[in-house]
């Protein structure tokens, strides 16, 4: 992989070990949903704040973690999970705010002042960026306008925390490079891009990423799973598609399969998979 980045080249988003963790708190904008404790996934076997140990122990030194994986939103609790990342010199790349919708018509500005409400949280926890959602509704010029309008807003709250705000190529408002590309255009740097590997369809999915992620600054590296195991071939070809547009930022390894039944055989099968993937390259340029 070219060029050496601080801490490494790859994180882990808390959603690869969404079964080790188990509880969720699904916290959101609508005042009329709960964000109390589930157990979507079992009741778990490690806590949140065990997560920056466990990646030091297996060598990445980057960490992204799901909004409704945080246990508490107190801020001596944020101060104690700062504390484990700090102690195990773990970057926290990136808080995934996961729910909002700054295009829809009814809500979107309830939406996107609950999503501004998370920067504080972000710049607590001495995260690099926030991930927002960009828009949940059709991509029509008005959803795409109202959406760009929003986050441009947000980004001017975030200025001056330290954290940056950035969006990812993801729900039916940001189906394919044309309207991915057009919000990008109309917010110009003031918002990054996290582009995933996993959320267009292939075959159509290779040539979009070739062109977007010559404009991402992170990646979420999801590989796809049958009963066979890894699709080694998408996922090659997703890789490929990055190396094309020339994105030399982290990678983000995004396990969701029960292929494994432990979730960290599935997280460093992929990173694995990534480094003799840019191994073969320079091996090919000599």
């Amino acid at each position: 992989m070219a060029g050496i980045l601080e801490n490494g080249q790859f994180a882990v988003s808390t959603w690869s070990l969404h079964r080790l963790l188990g509880a969720t708190y699904p916290y959101g904008p609508d005042p009329d949903k709960s964000a109390a404790r589930q157990e979507p996934y079992g009741t778990g076997t490690a806590e949140l704040i065990d997560i920056p140990q466990q990646l030091a122990e297996r060598g990445i030194g980057r960490l992204e973690i799901c909004s409704f994986h945080l246990p508490s939103l107190d801020p001596s609790y944020l101060k104690e999970l700062r504390a484990a990342l700090d102690r195990t010199g773990t970057l926290l790349q990136t808080l995934l705010v996961e729910d909002g919708d700054p295009s829809h018509p009814q809500t979107a500005e309830r939406d996107i002042r609950w999503v501004a409400g998370w920067i504080d949280i972000a710049a607590a926890l001495g995260a690099q960026n926030m991930r927002v959602i960009a828009g949940k509704q059709q991509p029509t010029d008005e959803n795409l306008g109202r959406a760009a309008g929003h986050l441009a807003w947000l980004a001017e709250q975030a200025d001056g925390s330290g954290v940056r705000i950035v969006t990812e190529n993801w729900f039916d408002l940001l189906p394919a490079p044309k309207e991915m590309n057009w919000l990008l255009d109309q917010l110009g740097d003031t918002v990054g891009l996290n582009g995933d590997l996993g959320n267009w369809a292939a075959p159509e999915k290779y040539a979009g990423l070739a062109d977007i992620m010559r404009r991402a600054e992170i990646c979420h590296a999801k590989a796809n799973y049958d009963a066979a195991g890894m699709n080694a071939d998408d996922y090659r070809k997703c890789l490929d598609a990055c190396r094309q547009a020339g994105y030399a930022g982290p990678y983000t390894l995004i396990y969701d399969s029960p292929f494994f039944a432990d979730e960290w055989d599935g997280i460093l099968l992929q990173k694995a998979f990534i480094e003799e993937f840019h191994k073969e390259k320079q091996r090919a340029i000599g």
